[in-house]
């Protein structure tokens, strides 16, 4: 496999303005708030496709860096304390957490049961060619 010579980079080291293209990319794609950091320096908080902190950190973020694991919770404390999110360790070749990259998790958010509910009679509706009823 080719080794990068030129681009991005990131590692244990990584600071917040190095780590800015990667979160307002994520955040531009999902459209919804994005945390990363480094292992060793503080990093970016990116809402709305701005940088809104360059020295971000958050308790997900840094016990996904210390267990070297995904992590689905809602935080008690921190900036988004109550809120669902997602956090994913970045690893380097030998398999270490050198980066962390957050998001809200709005999968966390939604009431699926409410979101299914009708999901039967739709599938039914699809299967017999039924036409929709009008409530």
């Amino acid at each position: 496999m080719k080794k990068l010579t030129e681009g991005i980079v990131i590692t244990e080291d990584s600071t917040a303005e190095e780590l800015a293209p990667i979160a307002l990319a994520v955040n531009d794609l999902l459209v919804i708030p994005v945390t990363m950091r480094s292992k060793n320096k503080k990093g970016v908080r990116v809402e709305k496709g701005e940088v809104i902190d360059y020295e971000y950190t958050g308790p997900v973020l840094e016990r996904a860096l210390e267990e070297n694991r995904v992590i689905r919770t809602t935080p008690l404390t921190g900036r988004y304390a109550r809120i669902p999110v997602v956090v994913a360790p970045i690893r380097n070749e030998k398999g270490e957490a050198v980066a962390a990259l957050g998001v809200v998790d709005v999968v966390g958010t939604v009431d699926l049961g409410a979101v299914f509910a009708d999901f039967p009679r739709v599938l039914e509706q699809i299967k017999t060619g039924e036409k929709p009823k009008i409530l």
